[in-house]
């Protein structure tokens, strides 16, 4: 019984974060090819070009974060809501969707995006630095074994998963305070309390230093590489299929 209320308690909130993760994934992915491609005006030069690269990233991560915040509410909500929990039984959520209107319900529309400029910010800045990371990587990668003789689809998958998993980290690296805030900005239980992400990190940082800004960096380091290399090779393995060229 002890053994399932864990599980069940590391879980609570996944389902959204699941369907969040899944579209946000396949939109973000379209959204920065497609600005990628008009910012180059059809003329590829093949090298990496971070003018490019770091637009069409920030503009896609600032799309999907509109995506991202509602389900990501939803998600720590259900988490911070234990069974043994003080949080009254009348104040429960029963389910994901069942706390997606229960917050419109008492905080209206504005409520479940709560956090919102913290996301896109997050999401923003993220991305820019996940995408310059793995651009570059895969052309260096790539320049490496552009002679190799033996070329294969494994070693396409190799350096799918080498470039997505470090640039999973470098994503993380970067904007884990961000998501620190944003954390703390969806489950104040004080509508009053401040959204401004800033102030809620000089607080954190005067209280615990650098290191509580970047509470639960293990095991997201750990969590990132292979969930990004995952997507980076699924993504690569969807463009081969549809035939779409790429430099």
């Amino acid at each position: 019984m002890l053994l399932e209320l864990l599980v069940k308690g590391l879980y609570r909130g996944a389902t959204s974060s699941f369907v969040g993760m899944a579209f946000e994934s396949s939109l973000l992915f379209g959204i920065y090819s497609q600005a990628k491609q008009s910012l180059e005006g059809g003329l590829q030069t093949g090298k990496p070009q971070s003018s490019v690269i770091i637009p069409s990233a920030a503009f896609g991560g600032a799309l999907i974060s509109f995506v991202l915040c509602p389900s990501e509410l939803v998600k720590c909500r259900m988490q911070i809501q234990g069974t043994d929990s003080l949080v009254p039984k009348s104040s429960r959520y029963n389910n994901p969707l069942d706390c997606a209107l229960k917050t419109v319900k008492t905080e209206g529309v504005t409520g479940i995006f709560r956090g919102g400029f913290t996301t896109l910010l997050r999401e923003s800045i993220g991305n820019a630095m996940f995408f310059s990371t793995y651009e570059h990587i895969r052309y260096y990668i790539h320049l490496q074994l552009k002679n190799a003789s033996n070329k294969s689809n494994l070693i396409d998958v190799g350096v799918g998963i080498v470039s997505g998993g470090l640039s999973g980290i470098a994503f993380w690296s970067a904007v884990l305070p961000l998501d620190v805030a944003k954390t703390i900005i969806q489950t104040a239980p004080d509508r009053g309390s401040t959204r401004n992400p800033f102030q809620i990190l000089n607080s954190i940082y005067r209280r615990s230093g650098l290191k509580g800004c970047y509470t639960g960096l293990g095991p997201t380091i750990v969590r990132a590489f292979p969930a990004n290399a995952a997507a980076i090779v699924t993504w690569e393995l969807a463009v081969k299929i549809l035939g779409i060229k790429r430099e």
